[in-house]
Order: C-alpha cells, then structure tokens, then sequence
C-alpha cells in the first residue's frame, strides 16, 4: 500500500497540473460552445448531439491517453521512430484506397471510416512528424547547416507534407510546414537556409494552383484577396460561410448575447459552426470579451509549453514543445483567420474547441509528449557520457 501511495504521489508531482488543467478547461469550454452549436439539431427529447458527445469521449481519452505517455521516457518513445513513422506514413498511404471524402469536397479523402465513426490520418501524422523529425534534428545537431542535411530534412519534411496535400487536406500541409519552420528555427538553423525556402515556396505556389488545388479551392482563396475575378454568384457562394461567421462575431458586440442565445447559432446559419467557425459561436453568445479570454488561456498554454521545452535537459525535449507550441499557434491563428475573413477557409480546427474526434483526441496526445518533457526533465540529472556514437545526456538514476 506505501509503494502504491509513494507512486502516485511521484505521478502527481511530476505532472505538469497547471497545463494539463488549462487544457482539460479549454476542452470543457470547447464542449459547451460545441453543445451550443448544435442544440438546434437535437430531435426532441435529445440531451446532447452526437457532436458533442464524440468531443466528450474524444476529450476523456485523450486526457488518459496523456497521462499514460507522460510516464513514458519521451526519449524511449523517440527511439521507436522507425515504427511510429511507418505506422503513421500506412494511415495515410490507406487514404489513396479507403479514404472518404465530405459531400461537398470529393477531392479531400483525408478520412477513414471506422466503424460509425470517422478519423482523419493527417491529426496522428502530426504527433509522428513531430517524433521522427526531432530525432532527425538530434541527430545531426551542430551538423544542422550542412547542406547534405539541410536537402534531407527538407525531403523528410516534405515526405508529410507532400501526402497531406495529395489527400487534399491544405490547411493540414500549411500547418506541417509552420510546424517545420518552428523546430528547423528551434535547431539553429542558419537565416539564409529560410530565405531560400520562402523563395521555393513562391516558386512552386503556381504548380500548387494549378495542379492540386479544385476550383472550390481556388474560388476561396480568390473571394478573400481577389474578389473581383469572380461573378458575383460565385463570390457570394464562395465568401457565404465567413460572411457568415463574421456577422454572427459582429452582433455578439462587447458582452455576446448570452449563452444558447445566439440568433446566428441557434438557428444554425453559420455552416460549420461546431467545427471549422466554432470562433463564431464564442463571439456571438460571449462577445469579446469571451473572445479575449479564450485567446488568453490559449496563449497559456502556448507559453507554458515553451517553458518546458526551454527547461528540456535534451535536444529532443527541446525540440518536441517547440513543434507542439508552433503547432496550436499555427491552428489558432489560421483558424482565427478563416472566422474573421482574413483567410480563406481550409478546413483547420481550433484547438480544444472545435468539434471531431480526431482533432481532440491528438492534440492531446500532443500535451502527452509536453507533459513526458516535463517529468523526465525534472527528475532526471544531465551527465557528459560519450562512447563513440554511443551516448546517453541522463544518469541511470535519479
């Protein structure tokens, strides 16, 4: 029984409870906004959408499945990379085969129906492109600015990227991309190195347009920074959901109406309005001031994150909060985009809040690795041991 009382004592003094907590409110706060978004689909006597019911479940075994990898060695779960890359890389291979594709995009086979339920591949590749690519970077450390290593990380990374894309998900592969300049930036990698690939990006925007993008696609992009080359049917079809989403924001004014108050959300005109433009809800029911204070314990979380990682006693800590941290900016702030009519919509969820069982589930999975950083960089002791290519940066015990 004193094993069992000592054990968990050292569980809860090792978890990082202040950001674990921040992150279990922003899922309850996301499940009540979600809850709100789709009372008005409930068939009577309904208590709750399946929406909100698969964010619920989603969340619980997430929330576990954090807990569980926070007691495992982020650097034992780092050397698994081989396995944790071709699982990953089959998810998404599987797509090409069996992916499913929503009513209104048949271009995007980013999903796998499981069962009654459905999950998107390209949310777990995000935690396996994170794993293999800081053990990529650790493993080359002060060699970073070569350019032999520069061209390989450059392939690893557009090794995701590249399939992301094909499967047509844009809003995931620009959020790999973010995600790839964050640790790349973590790792010391020379400015120049950024110069030349913001170039490259340019350079292969048109093959982009032209070749991946559908004519849905185009149209978004075009209605955002361009509408004057569209027909004004086209424009209205294409700008219809942030329009939308933008005037549910604008009548929740300074305090919102009140929640489940929402003319916008109550009688669903905003498309989407749990998922992709759940910021919508937010800023109709609880106005701006809801808006600020869910931005603020987002930025939190952010923040607490980056702690840990500068706390980190590996390369590989270091380098698993800094992808984690840029990863919820990216989101947020392309999410935050699409909602207010500063970027086109390409279907990014916001972290903790949206709708989907992937999404929530992953992010968690993601705290996971954070929390993993954190507990084995506090109790652990840094030591120089160095036998050839054999190294360790811990003591045996601690």
């Amino acid at each position: 029984m004193n094993k069992i009382f000592y054990w968990f004592k050292d569980f809860i003094s090792g978890t990082d409870k202040l950001l674990l907590g921040i992150c279990v409110f922003l899922s309850c706060f996301g499940t009540v906004m979600v809850y709100s978004a789709t009372r008005f689909t409930l068939a009577d006597g309904a208590f709750i959408s399946r929406d909100a019911r698969t964010m619920i479940f989603a969340v619980i075994l997430g929330v576990f499945a954090a807990l569980v990898i926070s007691l495992i060695d982020y650097d034992a779960m780092a050397r698994l990379w081989p396995l944790i890359a071709i699982f990953c890389l089959g998810l998404m291979v599987s797509l090409f085969f069996f992916g499913k594709a929503p009513d209104a995009r048949s271009d995007a086979i980013s999903w796998l129906k499981l069962g009654s339920f459905y999950f998107q591949p390209s949310e777990l590749l995000k935690i396996g492109f994170i794993i293999t690519f800081s053990v990529h970077l650790d493993y080359i450390k002060q060699d970073i600015n070569k350019l032999s290593n520069v061209i390989l990380l450059g392939i690893h990374a557009m090794i995701a990227i590249g399939l992301v894309i094909l499967t047509g998900d844009l809003g995931s592969a620009v959020v790999f991309m973010l995600m790839t300049v964050g640790m790349l930036f973590t790792a010391g990698l020379y400015i120049r190195y950024f110069i030349f690939g913001a170039g490259a990006v340019v350079l292969v925007a048109p093959i982009l347009w032209f070749e991946f993008l559908s004519d849905f696609q185009k149209e978004r992009f075009s209605a955002i920074y361009a509408p004057s080359t569209l027909t004004e049917a086209a424009y209205e079809k294409a700008i219809y959901q942030q329009q939308q989403g933008v005037n549910a924001i604008g009548s929740g004014k300074i305090f919102g109406r009140g929640l489940f108050e929402g003319v916008y959300t109550q009688n669903g005109l905003v498309p989407e309005s749990e998922n992709d433009m759940i910021f919508s809800v937010v800023g109709e029911e609880l106005g701006f001031v809801g808006c600020i204070a869910l931005l603020i314990l987002i930025l939190f979380v952010v923040i607490k994150i980056f702690v840990v990682g500068q706390k980190a006693i590996s390369m590989t800590g270091k380098l698993i909060c800094s992808a984690v941290a840029t990863m919820i900016t990216a989101q947020v702030v392309i999410n935050i985009g699409m909602c207010t009519k500063l970027l086109p919509v390409v279907g990014i969820t916001l972290p903790f809040m949206s709708a989907g069982g992937s999404s929530n589930l992953c992010i968690y999975l993601a705290i996971g690795l954070v929390l993993s950083v954190y507990r084995f960089s506090q109790f652990r002791q840094p030591v120089d041991y160095k036998y050839g290519k054999l190294y360790t940066p811990f003591s045996e015990t601690y």
